[in-house]
């Protein structure tokens, strides 16, 4: 059995998917220092996975103060804990294998477009250096570090070095082998399985040491041989994920229902968690009705980027860069679930006319492949949130099958 720890764990994307592979994985710790993320991570360890200890497991914290992440804090805001390094001696002091993605909101492309300074200023550019940290300190025999692709081109410091440079440096410094490319790393999950166009950087590596010189040549082999056999000969459609749902219908007027105002019919199998539509307004309503007829009328007058703006120009009297609107296709790979929808749903439209909403959390769920009973129990905006920064639990499982044939 391999000790693991899983770091910037958000509500446990990675570690499902390798508590999946039974009696293979050992999960030690995982750290995260987002509240609802942790408060769902601990019910579905608890519930799903009955894990002794799930409360002290979990460890809710900045991994920044990494002296006190090891060795124990008693903090106003985190609580108290042992740390990690009692954690760990707890299993022998070992760890096998070590997860986990800084978030990516400094790498994103599209985050740096919107920030006036190309996200330069922003810390978590560097987060990426604890995670290194905690890899020196306890020397796991292979690690996976997960991120956007836009981390290839991202040049945060003043000297403008690349991002990815510096951290294959730092991972080599530290002993571990990873890929020369980065970009041979990109993996694209709708090959497979997962019904969403997303793409991530999956970085394996290595402890040098323990495959006298070849390392680099495994982890080459990881990426060329091993994990493609995973591979699924037809994408997974966004029918396929959800078409099966209860639906859920406009109402002639809001309702209340437990304190929040609803646009929507509820749905009539309480066995279905997650499954509520967020409110939308009679103007959404109206809007996700017109698009999704377009798409279903075969007449698609709505469908490029310009006429989505003009509709938005039309509807709001207001001009934006990007097409604000998009309805899923039944028979595609949904567009990727982002940590934006706690916003709003306008670019997660269901694509059943008759229903003329956004997708509920249990639909962005099942489009990041979270089994149903996976429960979410923040408000809707937030499990939004957690879910859209995750690594689909589909994708996790099979990566942790793939490691399993080099460590064991």
């Amino acid at each position: 059995m391999l000790n693991t720890i899983d770091l910037f764990a958000g509500c446990g994307g990675l570690t499902e998917g390798f508590k999946q592979q039974s009696g293979q994985y050992n999960l030690i710790a995982c750290v995260e220092w987002d509240k609802v993320a942790c408060d769902a991570l601990r019910h579905r360890l608890k519930t799903k996975w009955k894990l002794e200890c799930a409360d002290k497991r979990v460890l809710r914290f900045d991994i920044q103060r990494t002296d006190e992440l090891l060795n124990g804090w008693n903090d106003s805001e985190y609580g108290s804990s042992e740390g990690l390094e009692a954690l760990v001696a707890g299993y022998g002091g070992n760890v096998d294998v070590i997860v986990g993605g800084p978030p990516c909101q400094s790498y994103s492309v599209a985050g740096r477009v919107r920030d006036e300074n190309g996200m330069r200023d922003d810390y978590r550019n560097y987060l990426f250096e604890h995670y290194i940290e905690i890899v020196k300190h306890y020397r796991p025999k292979a690690i996976v570090f997960e991120n956007v692709p836009g981390m290839l081109s991202a040049r945060p410091g003043e000297n403008g070095e690349k991002i990815a440079a510096r951290i294959q440096q730092e991972f080599a410094d530290a002993g571990y082998a990873l890929l020369d490319d980065f970009n041979n790393a990109i993996i694209d999950f709708t090959e497979y399985g997962v019904p969403q166009n997303r793409k991530r950087i999956i970085l394996f590596g290595l402890r040098s040491e323990l495959f006298g010189g070849n390392a680099k040549e495994v982890v080459n082999r990881f990426y060329v041989e091993i994990l493609p056999k995973y591979k699924k000969t037809k994408k997974a459609t966004v029918r396929e994920a959800i078409g099966d749902l209860p639906k859920l219908f406009p109402l002639e007027e809001p309702i209340k229902h437990s304190g929040k105002r609803l646009s929507h019919s509820l749905s009539d199998d309480e066995n279905v968690l997650n499954h509520m539509a967020r409110y939308n307004s009679h103007r959404e309503i109206d809007i996700f009705r017109l698009l999704t007829n377009d798409i279903e009328s075969g007449t698609y007058e709505y469908t490029s980027i310009d006429s989505l703006k003009k509709l938005y120009t039309k509807i709001t009297g207001r001009k934006s860069n990007i097409h604000k609107y998009y309805v899923l296709r039944w028979d595609e790979p949904s567009n990727t679930i982002p940590a934006h929808l706690y916003k709003d749903g306008l670019r997660h439209i269901h694509p059943d006319h008759s229903q003329a909403r956004s997708i509920t959390v249990r639909e962005a769920a099942r489009l990041q492949t979270f089994p149903d009973d996976f429960e979410f129990i923040s408000n809707t905006a937030l499990d939004f949130k957690i879910i859209g920064n995750a690594v689909p639990p589909m994708f996790s499982a099979i990566l942790a099958k793939a490691i399993l044939e080099i460590l064991c």
